[in-house]
């Protein structure tokens, strides 16, 4: 009985805590910060003591995935209470922490940092409110600044006045760039996998002007490959954030999003690839997933500039999509034959707005006989999309993180499961869902309990 009341002694710290009850029942700091669906390294903080302010709703994802029930929850519960009364401020200044040793290689970072904190209260005296250190620094995540010209051209860099930062130019996006292609190019050799969409694209501008790749695109041939590629990701990237959603009912098409952090995130937007069955998803409406691509590369960048245009018929295209437009203009195109794929593929109206919108800022050369074919067509789909559309609305589940889990390497697709009605669930190679219909959904606490155990329960039988 001791060692169950000094788990309850008012001098016990949360993290401390923490450590006991998870070694308890034999968990790993990984398997609870999976089961609890939180970082390893927020789990190893928590018991180390760096965070002493746990948010309520990380106590109660750690009570759930330790399975505290009653009076040892309560306790749990109690302890994180206590240790946010314990570390409130007192009246008594304490003393900044030391710092740990120089910072390498960030130097332009904090230079700009320095300046920004020598700035105390609002600012000094006429300088303008958004100088202050929260707001710089909002503003500096915001830059991206991908290159020497961008960073020594940036309003924040101006203003401090400061130097030009040594790196040679364009390093930033050229690395970034490689850094998707060559994934690309391994994918394509070892599970057949094909980049759609921005990659393909870049290849179209000329030499010495780079492409800006916010994300890679990657069409897979069927289940099998596409969790084989999303396995090798994993292995290979320190990958933070695993997506999944299914397009459709039987057969379904399987949409995998892969987020991990670029190796300098201050600047950087992460890094992210897309993966999918389906090589162009459709509105979910009146235009169907279309899984499959044409072999003309340059016909499927313009099928891939149309689908993106879907759902934005008053909005003009931005500069990129008009960039990516006069990239095309230089291909040699088979009018008739690029516009009845357009047709099949159920874009000629998005194509034909697509190609007006550009011709008003340069000459589409062969894509002006493509836009010419393509008028046939218009009222013909106008009219297809104006009519009821009965069963033809997709029905999309989305994935709610239930847990990483080690690698199966040996399972060749995604297994549904549906335990209990309302408790629908998706076990994949590398992580386990509950289905919710919305995206970014947030499952009730009661059904998020009964969904764990039913995986507790799916594991001890296999």
């Amino acid at each position: 009985m001791h060692g169950v009341t000094s788990l309850q002694s008012t001098t016990t710290g949360f993290g401390e805590l923490l450590r006991v009850r998870r070694e308890r029942v034999g968990l790993t700091q990984q398997v609870l910060a999976d089961h609890a669906t939180l970082s390893v390294r927020a789990i190893r903080d928590m018991e180390s003591g760096r965070v002493q302010r746990p948010r309520q709703e990380t106590v109660r994802l750690l009570a759930d995935a330790l399975r505290l029930e009653g009076q040892h929850r309560t306790s749990f519960e109690a302890a994180a209470r206590r240790q946010a009364r314990a570390e409130e401020p007192r009246d008594e200044p304490t003393a900044p922490p030391a710092a740990r040793g120089a910072i390498v290689g960030r130097e332009l970072e904090v230079e700009v940092l320095t300046d920004a904190l020598a700035v105390h209260g609002d600012g000094h005296a006429g300088d303008p409110p958004d100088t202050a250190p929260a707001p710089l620094g909002r503003r500096w995540r915001r830059a991206r600044p991908y290159s020497e010209a961008d960073v020594r051209e940036h309003p924040i860099a101006v203003q401090i006045g400061r130097r030009r930062p040594r790196r040679r130019p364009r390093r930033r996006p050229r690395r970034r760039a490689d850094r998707y292609a060559r994934p690309a190019a391994d994918l394509a050799r070892s599970t057949g996998v094909r980049a759609i969409g921005g990659l393909p694209l870049a290849g179209y501008y000329p030499a010495g002007l780079l492409r800006p790749l916010e994300a890679l695109d990657l069409v897979a041939p069927d289940e099998a490959a596409l969790w084989q590629a999303v396995i090798r990701l994993v292995t290979d990237h320190p990958v933070e954030h695993i997506g999944v959603a299914l397009l459709g009912e039987r057969p379904h098409h399987t949409a995998v999003a892969l987020r991990w952090p670029a190796q300098d995130p201050l600047v950087d937007p992460w890094y992210r690839v897309r993966l999918s069955t389906a090589a162009l998803p459709g509105d979910g409406r009146s235009v169907p997933v279309r899984p499959y691509l044409v072999a003309d590369d340059h016909v499927e960048c313009l099928i891939a500039l149309a689908e993106s245009r879907l759902g934005e018929p008053a909005l003009p295209p931005g500069p990129l999509t008009l960039l990516d437009v006069a990239g095309l203009t230089g291909r040699p195109f088979e009018a008739a034959e690029a516009a009845a794929v357009l047709g099949a593929y159920r874009l000629a109206p998005e194509a034909a707005a697509l190609l007006d919108h550009a011709a008003e800022h340069f000459p589409l050369g062969p894509l002006a006989a493509v836009r010419a074919a393509l008028t046939p067509q218009l009222a013909a789909e106008h009219r297809r999309r104006e009519a009821p559309a009965g069963s033809r609305r997709l029905r999309t589940r989305h994935g709610a993180l239930l847990r990483r889990t080690v690698i199966r390497h040996t399972w060749g697709e995604a297994r549904l499961l549906t335990p209990r009605p309302g408790t629908p669930l998706l076990l994949t190679p590398v992580a386990d869902y509950l289905l919710t219909p919305a995206p970014e959904g947030v499952a009730e606490p009661a059904v998020r309990t009964a969904a764990l155990e039913a995986l507790h329960s799916w594991d001890s039988l296999w």
